[in-house]
């Protein structure tokens, strides 16, 4: 089935908000880290609101992939959160996340490619992202597309740090 890229929209926010805490699940637990804040009701809410704040926001860009009328992956980027980042020559990646049963079939490809078109539509020269040091799975898919760590970490979940990645535009090829 053909994948497609919309802008989300207020009416998206419970489908993305659930496809979040459904891949977030996935990958810590795959982590060794199980929590019943992954999935409580006060953690949906949480989600829910960063996810209303996103879509609402004139600096960041919330994209969906959809297959007919299913919500399958989603997309947040816009200027980089940590203050040693250039934020006239970076765009942030916050999140990419892909419902777990459609792992594998190049929805995080599409997505990925639509930051890195993003990055270059606006003539930014480089990305950063942030990924959990144990959710080795998307580690090995940001290293894939041309992505390294830069040795900036931050205290995460699970006796864990987010490790942050950089990737230069010029390190994905030409448009």
């Amino acid at each position: 089935m053909t994948t497609s890229l919309r802008p989300a929209t207020l009416d998206d926010l419970d489908h993305i908000t659930g496809l979040h805490t459904r891949a977030r699940t996935a990958y810590y637990e795959a982590g060794g880290w199980s929590e019943p804040e992954l999935t409580s009701p006060e953690a949906f809410a949480e989600r829910r609101e960063m996810w209303l704040r996103a879509v609402r926001s004139d600096t960041k860009t919330v994209l969906c992939a959809v297959q007919g009328d299913a919500l399958v992956g989603v997309l947040a980027m816009g200027p980089p959160h940590d203050t040693d980042v250039d934020a006239t020559a970076v765009g942030q990646l916050y999140q990419i996340h892909v419902q777990p049963g459609f792992w594998g079939q190049g929805i995080g490809g599409l997505l990925h490619a639509a930051f890195v078109r993003r990055l270059r539509d606006t003539s930014l020269s480089a990305g950063v992202l942030e990924a959990w040091e144990r959710n080795t799975r998307a580690q090995g898919f940001y290293a894939r597309h041309g992505w390294r760590t830069d040795g900036h970490r931050r205290s995460g979940p699970g006796d864990g740090d987010y490790v942050r990645m950089r990737l230069g535009v010029a390190a994905v090829g030409p448009r």
